[in-house]
């Protein structure tokens, strides 16, 4: 894989999602440090990710996040993610606690419905001229 991208923390998302790309735009405004890069799983890079990994290259229920080479998806993609951001969001890391097949059960429902619910794109978000850089693709 992108080997220069190994220190990266990498944002993995459905692009054609209206809750994923939301959740995007939260990221990015309370990312105070400037963490993380994101690339759609519909993109280039995400379908090579998925490749390599064994993953589902049409299953795109699930936000991965990439941290020192290793990858975490659903709920615990979601709760490293906050970790990161600033300290009135961070404090949400602490759920990892919960057992993951807990927090799972629920990210499921979500991630089953989140069409349905929030609504779907006919293509992916594109970035602003200002947000570029934090996109890989």
């Amino acid at each position: 894989m992108y080997i220069y991208l190994m220190k990266e923390k990498i944002i993995l998302f459905d692009g054609v999602c209206n809750l994923c790309n939301k959740s995007v735009q939260f990221v990015i405004e309370h990312d105070e440090h400037n963490h993380f890069k994101f690339a759609s799983l519909q993109s280039n890079f995400g379908q090579n990710f998925l490749k390599e990994n064994k993953l589902d290259q049409n299953d795109f229920d699930s936000i991965i996040y990439i941290e020192n080479g290793k990858y975490y998806t659903k709920s615990s993609a979601a709760l490293k993610i906050a970790k990161h951001l600033d300290k009135n969001i961070s404090w949400l890391n602490y759920f990892i606690i919960i057992p993951k097949f807990i927090r799972d059960f629920f990210y499921n429902i979500i991630a089953k419905n989140r069409y349905k619910f929030f609504g779907k794109q006919e293509r992916c978000w594109l970035p602003t001229k200002e947000l570029k850089a934090k996109f890989l693709e």
